[in-house]
């Protein structure tokens, strides 16, 4: 799975620099690139629909045990999301991504047989989607790192970025609304053949690109060296006054979001009664909010400055997700409509909040530990996408779904405090003053 709002633009020069040029090949590439990333995007929100019920309709698993399949997805985060950035460093970028990609289109290729032929069990399927989990923190750190190898223009950069990131926005609101009726068209086996080959597809256009990197300096390893330049990383992230709490309030709202989120689909199927179609377009709705948020977000942060823009951002995401399982209650379709609406509300605080802590990120991380702090973000919060299914299995197991959907809920509320602590005020004002005038670092 992929996620073109983690690529940023980087840009070393000041404005009134001279653009370095594109590489010679880069408009064709890009397209090769956005076209295999659009159908594997799409492929992949499929997924979302089709594995929980695939667990539950075929396979005679608990709705506990189908929240597990996206804490298998998201384990190798938590496991190897520090290492992989140090590794990919010293690896060319283009062949990880095309190795990454061709091992999910394996792992998904497994699934599919076996689902077809009436052999897959739900402990082969977690391992499975684990084998796939790998594969994705690997093509994550080589994606976001590649696009400045094709345009060396920052805006030609910027304009890429941000319709990979249109990619993804419309996948996700596009996909899970068309995969409800596909997936009562061809069953949840048929669904899981479309992401398959989504993945072909993208394996293909990465194949046929031809720009490569110029080869990297080769460093010596030292003993050591690994745990060392992860070791920097993390500290410059856990002693910054500003990268601190945004890294606390980030991972405690995916930790508990990941409940809602996990128990979702099931939630709508068990607990209200929805089709496929129905679940789909609670799903897809989601997507709806971000580019609201984005769009608020720079007058926000004008206005309000950055600490503010934060919390009113956090504080909006909160309130959308709290509401979510209390208009469910009402059930049928009116809990559905209200679960839009939940949906759509809490994005669009996410989206607001999201481009707003980048920016803070970009201005406070030098630029030799950019990458690293991106790493961090990535292990904290993807890392907490995987112990949130955990808990959701937990949660669901003891209380059942409802009672899932309200504990995570109710745990978004616990971010909040991590914004609103004193001094973080000072250090946002202090910081941006003094790099007022300097060209922004775009970066993840």
């Amino acid at each position: 799975m992929t996620s073109a709002n983690d690529t940023s633009a980087k840009d070393g020069h000041p404005p009134e620099a001279e653009a370095p040029a594109n590489a010679p090949t880069a408009r064709r590439d890009f397209r090769l690139l956005w076209t295999g990333q659009s159908v594997s995007l799409f492929g992949d929100q499929f997924m979302t629909l089709a594995l929980p019920l695939l667990a539950v309709t075929t396979l005679g698993a608990s709705p506990a045990q189908a929240a597990l399949l996206k804490f298998a997805l998201f384990l190798p985060f938590l496991l190897l999301g520090l290492q992989a950035g140090a590794i990919v460093d010293r690896m060319p970028r283009l062949a990880t991504m095309i190795g990454a990609n061709s091992l999910q289109f394996l792992a998904f290729g497994m699934i599919w047989v076996l689902a077809a032929a009436g052999s897959l069990r739900f402990w082969s399927l977690m391992a499975l989607i684990t084998i796939s989990g790998c594969a994705v923190v690997f093509f994550q750190v080589a994606y976001t790192s590649y696009l400045p190898n094709l345009f060396g223009n920052p805006k030609d950069l910027h304009r890429g970025n941000a319709r990979l990131a249109l990619s993804e926005s419309t996948s996700q609101a596009v996909g899970p609304m068309a995969a409800g009726p596909l997936i009562a068209l061809l069953g949840v086996v048929g669904a899981v053949a479309v992401n398959v080959f989504g993945f072909a597809a993208s394996v293909v256009t990465l194949v046929m690109m031809k720009h490569r990197e110029p080869p990297r300096e080769k460093v010596a390893r030292e003993r050591g060296w690994m745990r060392k330049s992860i070791g920097e990383g993390l500290k410059f992230v856990l002693r910054h006054p500003i990268l601190q709490p945004i890294m606390l309030c980030g991972t405690t709202y995916a930790l508990f979001l990941t409940m809602v989120t996990t128990s979702l689909v099931l939630y709508c199927r068990n607990e209200l009664g929805l089709s496929p179609q129905w679940i789909g377009v609670v799903v897809g709705a989601a997507a709806a909010g971000y580019p609201i948020g984005n769009m608020i977000s720079a007058r926000l942060g004008e206005k309000l400055g950055y600490e503010k823009a934060l919390a009113i951002s956090a504080t909006i995401s909160v309130v959308g997700i709290l509401s979510m399982p209390a208009f469910g209650s009402l059930g049928g379709v009116a809990g559905a409509c209200g679960l839009i609406f939940g949906s759509i509300f809490h994005c669009v605080g996410e989206g607001s909040y999201s481009p707003t802590s980048l920016t803070l990120r970009q201005l406070t991380a030098p630029p030799e530990l950019l990458g690293r702090v991106g790493s961090v973000q990535r292990f904290l919060m993807w890392g907490m996408i995987s112990l949130g299914s955990l808990f959701a299995s937990i949660a669901t197991a003891l209380v059942g779904l409802t009672g899932a959907m309200w504990i995570g809920a109710v745990g978004t509320v616990l971010c909040l405090p991590a914004l609103l602590r004193r001094g973080m005020r000072d250090a946002v004002f202090n910081t941006a003053r003094s790099k007022e005038n300097d060209a922004v670092r775009p970066g993840n």
